[in-house]
């Protein structure tokens, strides 16, 4: 992380990485993660992109931060809890963008875990906003169902990666979260592997090979 700046932006804490490009890439973190812990991926990610990662706003029970609001342990959450940080992130990526002449038209974006479905609930609920997605075992929140809009995603590419022995993460909810995906209308490249709750060597090749193309 030698080359990313730390910054402080409105009510944000986010580490950044500079570039002469004007394209963003938002790097959202998983469940007690910061700003911090997405820059392990992005050592070979394009130079073509101007990449943040923000600190999500809400504090998790234990330690780091979540981008839901407190909820009942062992809870999954649902798109309506994921709204808030959804919208406030789309006031970042514009603000900041205002303030650093960069585009914000639209972003690609990628998340782990948690940061995984709120990467879904941001192309959800601003699809205009998102290019490309990664999501990286994670999962769409509960409740997209109820607000599927069929064709809402044509033309959208998504990255989904999971591990086949994923215990915190279910691999089912990767199933789901591309079934969803479909059935929205986007282009969907999966890459699976017999790891845990984590990415794997392999499909970190794959990702940034769909950050290059």
């Amino acid at each position: 992380m030698t080359s990313t700046t730390l910054l402080t932006f409105e009510d944000w804490t986010l580490r950044v990485l500079p570039s002469r490009s004007k394209r963003i890439l938002l790097m959202l973190h998983g469940w007690t993660g910061d700003e911090n812990s997405m820059w392990v991926f992005a050592r070979n990610f394009p130079a073509s992109y101007y990449i943040l990662a923000p600190r999500a706003p809400h504090p998790a029970p234990e330690n780091g931060y979540s981008w839901r609001a407190p909820a009942p342990r062992g809870s999954w959450p649902t798109l309506e809890l994921m709204r808030p940080s959804a919208d406030a992130l789309i006031e970042l990526v514009d603000g900041f963008a205002r303030a650093y002449d960069l585009d914000s038209s639209t972003v690609d974006v990628i998340g782990f875990s948690q940061g995984g479905a709120m990467t879904f609930t941001l192309a959800w609920l601003y699809p205009e906003r998102v290019g490309k997605m990664g999501i990286l075992a994670g999962f769409a929140p509960e409740g997209a169902e109820e607000s599927l809009r069929p064709g809402a995603l044509r033309g959208k590419q998504a990255f989904v990666a999971h591990g086949t022995q994923d215990t915190m993460v279910p691999l089912a909810l990767a199933q789901r979260t591309i079934r969803l995906l479909e059935e929205a209308g986007a282009e969907v490249s999966y890459c699976e592997s017999e790891v845990g709750h984590k990415l794997s060597a392999e499909c970190l090749t794959a990702l940034e090979r769909y950050l290059r193309a």
